[in-house]
């Protein structure tokens, strides 16, 4: 209520991206001021249950709604975000050198299609300063994950130099790590998904962070890679074998869409990725295809106009063991994440299950 009656009016008057920097700053800044982040867990504070806890890769996620990648793009304000009820959250994209992005207006919202579009392009303050960042939140309250990309000038030939060097940098303090290839706001960044080129930085990806758990010791962490919705069932299953065989831990389905289908907004006409509802439908097929592709073998996080629990619980009986959100975040509020904690408590409930587990993937039994 807080959120809608009174700050959801004031930052949609503003340039979308300049109140995408006022929640980071002030979630930032929030967090130095003693008891900040004690007052954003009794406000907005999820409920630990033991029918939504989860333990995934040996990581305990109290609860399966996550924060996508994307808000948090430097890792300034982890403890903050850490207190509003998310079972995880992801920080980045992040790229080896800091880079500014692309060309502003790069970021629009469409309020009728309860929608964004960005083309922002991995604007971030480069892994080194990220890796500051994350040293002084020594204490995860909530898994994170540092989603991990390549510099724009860098050429698709030597794009495994730049995500070894983000896993170089940042092993230390990530719980898990994401390779994000699908990304449509740097140039040629998709056409790392497909064939020698995927298996090839997968293969590299593997490597690097094989070498630094040997170096820093503790168990191994998982890594995961983020797809596109904007392929053809050919091309996915293509895809979704060649990461399987690769050996990594998962997969994200899915990254933005550059699909304009059904717009109403005049925004329609932005080029960059489109994310909330217009991606539903498509973002939860996917999770189903790659489930069936990969015999529910490989864990999936669904991500992709998550705005009701019905929404998440459509993405976990279709095959995601965890979920993300971020545009219904914009649109919805903090309490969003409670109100879909206490809905897939009561979605598990009506259809008799006794742990979130049984529902992983039901559409297919």
């Amino acid at each position: 209520m807080l959120y809608e009656k009174l700050a959801k009016p004031i930052l949609f008057q503003m340039d979308a991206e300049k109140a995408h920097h006022l929640i980071v700053d002030g979630f930032g800044t929030m967090a130095k001021i003693p008891g900040g982040n004690a007052l954003l867990r009794q406000m907005y504070g999820v409920k630990r249950t033991k029918e939504l806890a989860s333990t995934l890769w040996g990581i305990d996620f109290p609860n399966p709604v996550g924060l996508a990648a994307g808000l948090d793009k430097n890792a300034a304000a982890v403890p903050m975000f850490s207190s509003l009820g998310f079972g995880f959250m992801e920080v980045g994209t992040v790229t080896p050198k800091p880079q500014s992005g692309n060309d502003k207006p790069r970021l629009f919202r469409l309020p009728e299609d309860e929608a964004l579009i960005n083309r922002m392009g991995f604007n971030n303050v480069g892994a080194p300063k990220m890796a500051e960042h994350l040293a002084n939140v020594p204490v995860h309250r909530i898994p994170v994950a540092v989603n991990i990309g390549k510099n724009k000038v860098t050429p698709n030939e030597q794009a495994e130099d730049d995500y070894r060097a983000c896993i170089r940098l940042l092993y230390g303090y990530g719980d898990f790590f994401v390779v994000n290839i699908s990304s449509p706001n740097t140039p040629d960044l998709r056409n790392l998904q497909y064939g020698d080129d995927l298996r090839r930085l997968l293969e590299a990806v593997k490597d690097e962070m094989a070498v630094q758990h040997r170096s820093v010791g503790g168990k191994a962490k998982p890594v995961l890679v983020k797809i596109a919705p904007d392929v053809g069932d050919e091309e996915l299953e293509m895809m979704a074998g060649t990461i399987a065989a690769s050996g990594v831990s998962g997969i994200i389905a899915t990254n933005t869409t550059i699909s304009r289908d059904g717009l109403r907004h005049t925004n329609k006409k932005e080029t960059g990725g489109l994310s909330g509802r217009p991606v539903t439908q498509r973002s939860t097929e996917v999770v189903r295809r790659v489930y069936r592709i990969t015999e529910g073998k490989l864990p999936i996080i669904g991500c992709g106009g998550i705005f009701t629990a019905k929404d998440a619980y459509a993405k976990i009986r279709a095959g995601a063991s965890l979920v993300e959100v971020y545009t219904s975040l914009i649109y919805e509020g903090p309490a969003l994440i409670r109100r879909l904690n206490d809905g897939l408590l009561e979605l598990l409930r009506k259809d008799g299950f006794t742990h979130i587990s049984e529902a992983i993937g039901a559409d297919f039994r």
